[in-house]
């Protein structure tokens, strides 16, 4: 695929119509600076599907491939209502791609970018989401490194009570911080600069709280309308991120309860020992001091035990997963 290229030279038009492993491209509906993400169909189980086609350069390191596919295997593992799904991630013609769910909606960027700050309820209700998606992917031995607003797609919901579903995607470039650790360089770090925590920038280990740390910058930019740290370049940026003191919340919102201020400044500690211990605490203490409810107070999820309804012979152990929901409605 001699012309793949051109994918990052601002030609996208050229695959178009175009067959990539086994799916016809139809449309681009995003963009970064390591891949390009299309509309296409999967001719074989005719459905629609996002298809991810990463830079070619990529598909030329070894060490990445191998951690890709890897990865994009372990992502692909993990059965969550609120992480898009993974089809399938492989290589072809010399293209790495992955293929996944295609969420009908936009992203938080995109959200962001056209209301501003949410209303502390909505921003509450999308963090209880993308947190508990965190959570499962720290569950299974994967760090994100790059919780960013990009990578968050909101849909429509299901009723009045929940007008939202979020989902996290890209886990096709995270990091298996159990098992892959080798496959990764000294010094190397994933991340999008807004969201990027201190371990990050300085090549540390990282674990489940590198995530706590991005997350809580999405959140803070969804209620005060700008990331945490704003700098003139980006080596200043990195220099905040290391050693500056977040800001208090309430200069941006003063409408707000200044008790967050405290949990935000928790989850965006220097280190690591000093945050929440996972992303749904730094949510629970969030929400109780933007509403004063204290954590429980809310309705807790609905549980079903499906083995009530059998003999004890049939039961099945372990229970069944949950299965995950589809949303198709429009944004």
């Amino acid at each position: 695929m001699a012309r793949d290229a051109s994918l990052f030279s601002g030609r996208p038009s050229e695959l178009i119509g175009r067959q990539v492993a086994g799916y016809r491209i139809e449309r681009e509906i995003g963009r970064g600076g390591m891949a390009v993400v299309y509309r296409a169909r999967d001719l074989r189980l005719d459905r629609t599907v996002a298809l991810k086609l990463l830079a070619p350069e990529l598909a030329r390191n070894d060490t990445f491939r191998l951690r890709f596919t890897h990865e994009s295997r372990a992502a692909a593992a993990i059965d969550h209502p609120h992480i898009v799904p993974v089809y399938e991630a492989g290589e072809t013609d010399g293209v790495l791609y992955i293929a996944m769910r295609y969420v009908e909606g936009s992203d938080l960027r995109h959200l962001l970018d056209r209301r501003g700050p949410l209303a502390p309820a909505a921003a509450l209700r999308i963090a209880a989401q993308i947190a508990s998606a965190l959570d499962a992917a720290h569950e299974h031995g994967l760090v994100h490194r790059d919780v960013k607003p990009g990578n968050i797609l909101v849909a429509r919901g299901t009723d009045s009570d929940h007008p939202e579903h979020a989902y996290l995607t890209d886990f096709g470039l995270t990091k298996k911080s159990l098992s892959l650790t080798g496959f990764t360089t000294v010094g190397q770090f994933v991340g999008t600069l807004d969201y990027v925590a201190p371990e990050q920038i300085s090549g540390r280990p990282v674990d489940g709280r590198c995530d706590v740390y991005g997350f809580a910058c999405v959140v803070f930019e969804c209620l005060a309308g700008r990331p945490p740290f704003r700098r003139d370049d980006d080596m200043a940026l990195l220099w905040a991120h290391q050693y500056d003191q977040p800001p208090a919340l309430t200069e941006s919102r003063p409408d707000l309860a200044p008790q967050a201020d405290a949990v935000f400044a928790q989850a965006m500690a220097k280190s690591p020992d000093d945050r929440h211990d996972s992303c749904l605490a730094f949510v629970a203490a969030l929400r109780t001091a933007l509403t004063g409810a204290a954590p429980g107070t809310d309705h807790p999820p609905t549980e079903v035990d499906l083995r009530a309804a059998r003999p004890a012979r049939d039961r099945p152990e372990p229970p069944p997963r949950w299965a995950e929901p589809v949303f198709r409605g429009r944004s």
